[in-house]
């Protein structure tokens, strides 16, 4: 004998079209909340720190969990994640204000020895080649600027400079960044302008090297 299941469709209630539509809002909001604490969040250039690399107007996305997640609003880390390597581009808590965020290239990780002697960039008594710098006053020699350190990194802490070398506040005024205060990776622009008729379409979708 054959048992047959009762269609019940005509008898259920159907939910106002308000009621899904909040429920695909809620939904949304939460997958938006979610990518945006632990994946991928934009951010903006405001300052030519990082001039040529980045320029002010450009968009980008920078991942979250490269160097490890926390839970949101605490110190509690539950995905260890890797530590920022040498030319890595990263988001970081200003360590003076931690409410404010910057963008600096990781120079010295970990035991480097860090120097500037005459805006020739040294690590460990080496020079360094750096292909990515602008500098805007070649003969303009400034202390701290220009003629920095000695200094050792200490562990858990990087040291962060500008690619405009002589427009950038970074570790050479304020000092190491702690590896709690760095927040992402930067990846690549996906909008770039200079105002609402100068958008510069080249720069769209290019990595951030």
């Amino acid at each position: 004998m054959t048992t047959y299941l009762r269609d019940n469709t005509r008898s259920k209630r159907k939910k106002p079209l308000w009621q899904d539509f909040f429920e695909a809002l809620v939904v949304a909001l939460l997958l938006a909340l979610i990518i945006r604490t632990f994946i991928v969040q934009p951010f903006k250039i405001p300052s030519e720190s990082m001039k040529d690399t980045l320029l002010v107007g450009d968009q980008l996305l920078a991942t979250k969990f490269d160097y490890g997640l926390r839970v949101p609003f605490t110190d509690i880390v539950f995905y260890e994640g890797r530590a920022p390597q040498r030319g890595e581009i990263i988001i970081l808590k200003y360590p003076r204000d931690p409410d404010v965020n910057f963008i600096k290239r990781v120079v010295g990780v970990p035991g480097d020895v860090i120097e500037m002697r005459n805006k020739q960039f040294y690590r460990n008594g080496e020079p360094v080649h750096e292909s990515y710098i602008r500098v805007d006053e070649p003969g303009n020699i400034v202390p701290v600027r220009d003629n920095f350190g000695p200094v050792t990194v200490p562990p858990d802490n990087f040291f962060v400079m500008g690619d405009n070398r002589d427009n950038s506040m970074d570790s050479r005024f304020w000092g190491f960044v702690e590896r709690k205060a760095v927040i992402a990776k930067a990846r690549r622009i996906y909008w770039s302008w200079e105002s609402l008729t100068n958008i510069r379409w080249s720069r769209i979708g290019s990595a951030i090297e």
